[in-house]
């Protein structure tokens, strides 16, 4: 199997799931930025992050033009992401104390549409 549709689907159905779960139960966007007060939750989260986004990297960094681009972004995001909960746990944190729920709910809603569009790639459902 090729590694760009299988990435695509990985991203596609992992955003679409976590949309779904921070929609229906939107007292769990909350509940993650409270945890991540919690060095022990901080260390673990950055950890999972830096895992899903340097083996991203390593397997697709591919910086075509192209739907692929994504996937490579999403990696990348993952692993800069985990590297400043890891190394600027503080800053990083004090940041995201700036989202609220309704902006969560708003951003999760764009990478909703952003995981149809990974999910159409993957499987080739509508065809360009």
């Amino acid at each position: 199997m090729e590694i760009s549709p299988f990435l695509a689907k990985f991203w596609g159905w992992y955003l679409l799931i976590f949309f779904f779960i921070l929609s229906f139960n939107p007292v769990r966007i909350k509940q993650i930025f409270d945890d991540l007060k919690d060095q022990k939750f901080q260390i673990l989260a950055a950890f999972i992050a830096i895992v899903v986004g340097l083996l991203n990297i390593l397997f697709h960094n591919i910086w075509q033009p192209d739907w692929r681009f994504i996937i490579t972004l999403l990696g990348w995001a993952s692993l800069l992401v985990g590297l400043g909960l890891f190394v600027f746990p503080a800053s990083t944190t004090q940041k995201l104390q700036v989202v609220n729920v309704k902006l969560v709910q708003t951003i999760y809603f764009l990478l909703f549409l952003l995981g149809i569009f990974l999910l159409n790639m993957g499987y080739q459902i509508v065809q360009y």
